[in-house]
C-alpha cells in the first residue's frame, strides 16, 4: 500500500527493508539503516544535526549528465526485497550533502514523554544524532509537548515544527482516520488516501470489520 501510494511521486520513495526484517526493529535501527543504506548507494558523508552545513560533504564526480534522484518511471508493482532497487535512477552528483531525519506526528513525539515506553539511548539517537520533523496533529502545542521531556528540551533545536494551516488535510490524516472512514463507508476517505490504495483495500477486503 505504500509503494501504491507513491508510485506517482517523482521524489518520494519506499524502502521495504524493515517490513523484510524476521524481527521487530526499532525505530533508531530504521533510521540507522537509511543512513547506511545511502552512504553505500551516494558513497558521499551524510551530514548530521552535529555538522555545520558550511562542511565540505566528499561526493564521487561523474562525467556523466546528472539524472533526477529518485525517479519512479521504473517502479515495479511488486514489493522487492533489494533496497537498493528501490532507489530508481543511479544518484550521480558532483556534490552533494543529505541528512536523515524522522518524520513523525505529534502524538508520536508526545509518546517520547511516557516514562520507560522508549529506550533512553535510543532517544538521545534519534533526537539528538538524526532530529526530528514533526507534523501537528489537532493544533497539538508542540512547545509544550517538548517541554514535558528532558531530552526533547535538550535537543529542541533538532526537531523542525511543520507550520501549517490546521485544516490541511496532512494535518488530520492519520491511519485510525483512515481504517474507520473505511468501516463506515465515509466518502472523506478519499481525503486521507490516494485511489490506488482504496481499490487495494476494497479488493482485498481490508479494514471491513472493526476488530480489522
Amino acid at each position: 500500500m505504500c509503494q501504491l501510494a507513491v508510485q506517482n511521486s517523482d521524489w518520494i520513495r519506499v524502502d521495504p527493508w524493515e517490513c523484510y526484517q524476521d524481527t521487530w526493529q526499532t525505530t533508531c535501527s530504521v533510521l540507522e539503516h537509511h543512513r547506511d543504506l545511502m552512504k553505500r548507494v551516494t558513497g558521499c558523508i551524510l551530514s548530521n544535526v552535529n555538522t555545520p552545513s558550511m562542511t565540505p560533504v566528499i561526493g564521487q564526480p561523474q562525467n556523466e549528465t546528472p539524472q533526477p534522484i529518485y525517479q519512479n518511471s521504473n517502479v515495479s508493482t511488486k514489493p522487492t526485497a533489494d533496497e537498493n532497487a528501490n532507489l530508481g535512477t543511479v544518484m550521480r552528483y558532483e556534490e552533494i550533502e543529505l541528512r536523515i531525519l524522522l518524520l513523525c506526528g505529534s502524538d508520536l513525539l508526545e509518546s517520547f514523554c511516557i516514562p520507560g515506553l522508549w529506550n533512553e539511548a535510543d532517544m538521545e539517537v534519534i533526537v539528538g544524532d538524526f532530529g526530528i520533523v514533526v507534523v501537528p496533529r489537532d493544533a497539538a502545542d508542540t512547545d509544550r509537548i517538548m517541554n514535558h521531556s528532558s531530552i526533547l528540551r535538550k535537543y529542541k533545536n533538532n526537531i523542525m515544527v511543520v507550520k501549517d494551516d490546521i485544516n490541511h488535510p496532512m494535518s488530520v490524516v492519520s491511519s485510525t482516520k483512515s481504517r474507520l472512514a473505511l468501516q463506515h463507508g465515509d466518502g472523506h476517505v478519499v481525503d486521507y488516501l490516494s485511489q490506488p490504495v482504496i481499490d487495494y483495500i476494497l479488493k482485498s477486503q481490508l479494514y471491513i470489520n472493526a476488530s480489522g
